[in-house]
């Protein structure tokens, strides 16, 4: 019955009718912008141009069908296709370098990827992905971005690129000692029309700009740069035979990057489901993100494409043009589709260099640099996770990045917890402030009082961000923070995150009892400004208290003006100490 309901599209006509339009033009425009984007990460997985096409095309329709987040747009992503290269390599290594002797691997460890991501999501273990700490999450992402725009640095010079991280740096002097300069220009062309023209205008997709611009340059002064050749102009042809041709041995070496390949499906498309979630206010179904995945991953590669994930940029782009269900991403297969088959003879036209441009940016769009920026103000143990991350992601593998990732920072996180933690066992509800006259009653209708108790850190950062957005219909908002030992930087991102939202809803926030250590780290880092901190901030819960009462009321206390002010400079006192 549930995967009738997932296929049914839940039938409510009326919403389907409302928003058919705007899922159409949502469904068309993340098609324009998938083209471009599968066609360079076909080329990059070494399966060729028409690999990522089909995975496009393909996947988009199957995951949509089945799956739980409703304007969620899938096609190739830039971490699914570093994998994926690495698993082609290991198939051509296997087949002594025949691509038709490595075709029944290759297919293997992509569909049985897909087999355990429909596991993962039978068991919903991507309910789990929300707690991936953030100094991991940050580090791997800006591996997987350094590695994609390295693999383009051979092209854009007018090469091939060899295959792994370490051979294109340690071998980059042979393009650098004889560049192909018009394979040069295209792609700093391509680069600079991705970046110059949103400045210009927003309503054209600029990397589809870059790549009708930077294809047209080439044939119009007949460029001497490599192109992406011929591509099937049928209907890709169903592979399942090859299936038969596997050995014992070839299942013994598919197992390990099957389930780093499913694992990281499962990580990129839930955070870009998180992204959909934030931008249209809904809340996605993980278990069948993760299935509809998995199923759209097998079909995929039966017919030849490499496996893709949820797409920030395509989802974003279909969000914006007004989409609402899955018809938005059901349609976005069905248009690539007519799209390739109508201009495949121009598509063959397209430089490598140009792809090469488009790549090294959207390498460079993957890479968090609000993580880096962070880096020096955060606790040592987050900047030395997030270090470790990066290098074993560039020089090792990316499930045991998240793998190692993840163990050190619970490793890291005990010993702060053993050292740290004040452990309190008492809460305190509205009532109980009301009747032991902490709070006025008539100011208690008004405020909201949060006590946390505890750190605020990765594993219960999301709990914190659902738990307050619920909160409403208050004046003000007051977080006790005297039990909270410290705040890693996931609870940094959070607590920034959960003040602005309140303050867009016109909730004042006061902060009580946080230690001048965590005071000034928040506004190091930008959680807080320089004018919170003097007006927002208290050492103690009562004076905080009393201070809005007078606010609110509108009453001038002489006592208790004094008693804000004192409270006030010794926290700027305690603060100014610590920073010194």
């Amino acid at each position: 019955m549930e995967i009738l309901k997932c296929m049914k599209f839940n039938f409510d006509l009326e919403v389907y009718r409302q928003s058919f339009r705007d899922d159409l033009s949502g469904a068309f425009l993340a098609a324009i912008i998938g083209l471009p984007m599968g066609l360079a990460f076909g080329v990059q997985s070494g399966l060729g141009a028409e690999a990522g096409i089909y995975t496009a095309v393909i996947l988009a329709f199957i995951a949509s069908l089945f799956g739980g987040t409703r304007t969620l747009i899938s096609d190739p992503t830039g971490p699914m296709t570093v994998v994926a290269a690495t698993i082609v390599t290991m198939g051509l290594s296997q087949g002594e370098g025949a691509i038709d002797k490595a075709i029944p691997l290759i297919i293997g460890t992509f569909v049985l990827a897909g087999v355990f991501q429909v596991i993962f999501g039978l068991f919903d273990f991507g309910k789990f992905v929300k707690f991936l700490p953030y100094p991991v999450l940050s580090g791997f992402m800006a591996g997987i971005g350094i590695i994609i725009i390295s693999v383009q640095l051979f092209p854009i010079l007018g090469y091939a690129s060899p295959k792994g991280f370490l051979n294109i740096i340690t071998t980059i002097d042979i393009p650098l000692s004889n560049i192909n300069y018009q394979a040069l220009f295209l792609g700093g062309f391509t680069i600079t029309v991705i970046y110059v023209l949103p400045k210009i205008t927003k309503k054209i997709p600029s990397i589809l700009a870059a790549l009708i611009l930077g294809t047209g340059l080439s044939i119009m002064m007949d460029m001497d740069v490599p192109v992406i050749g011929a591509i099937p102009r049928a209907l890709p042809e169903f592979q399942f035979s090859k299936l038969f041709l596997l050995s014992s041995n070839d299942i013994q070496l598919m197992i390990t990057p099957a389930i780093m390949l499913g694992g990281l499906g499962v990580i990129d498309s839930l955070l870009t489901s998180v992204v959909a979630d934030n931008m249209t206010k809904t809340k996605h179904n993980s278990k069948w993100t993760v299935i509809g995945q998995g199923i759209g991953n097998i079909f995929a590669s039966l017919f030849g494409g490499i496996p893709g994930a949820g797409a920030t940029m395509g989802t974003v782009t279909n969000i914006k043009s007004g989409a609402r269900t899955k018809l938005s991403g059901v349609m976005k297969g069905v248009f690539l589709l007519v799209i390739v088959m109508g201009v495949a003879d121009y598509v063959e036209l397209i430089p490598m260099p140009v792809l090469a441009g488009i790549l090294i940016t959207i390498g460079a769009s993957i890479i968090d640099y609000k993580g880096i920026a962070m880096l020096l103000k955060v606790p040592k143990q987050d900047a030395i996770v997030w270090s470790i991350v990066l290098l074993v992601t560039l020089f090792d593998n990316l499930l045991d990045a998240v793998g190692v990732g993840f163990t050190l920072a619970s490793i890291l996180f005990i010993g702060r917890m053993s050292k740290d933690m004040k452990r309190s066992h008492s809460t305190r509800t509205l009532k109980d402030m009301v009747n032991d006259e902490e709070i006025p009653a008539k100011l208690a209708q008004s405020i909201n009082v949060q006590n946390l108790e505890g750190p605020l850190f990765f594993g219960f950062a999301d709990q914190f961000r659902e738990y307050c957005s619920t909160i409403d219909n208050v004046m003000v908002l007051i977080l006790r923070m005297e039990h909270v030992p410290f705040l890693d930087q996931s609870g940094l991102v959070t607590l920034e995150s959960v003040i602005n939202e309140w303050h867009d809803r016109g909730i004042q926030v006061y902060i009580t009892g946080a230690n001048v250590r965590m005071i000034g780290m928040m506004k190091k880092v930008g959680v807080i400004s320089e004018e919170f901190v003097e007006e927002n901030c208290y050492l103690r819960f009562e004076t905080c208290v009393k201070d809005i009462q007078s606010k609110i009321e509108g009453k001038f206390e002489i006592e208790q003006f004094e008693t804000a002010l004192l409270d006030k400079h010794v926290l700027a006192k305690r603060l100014k100490m610590s920073l010194n």
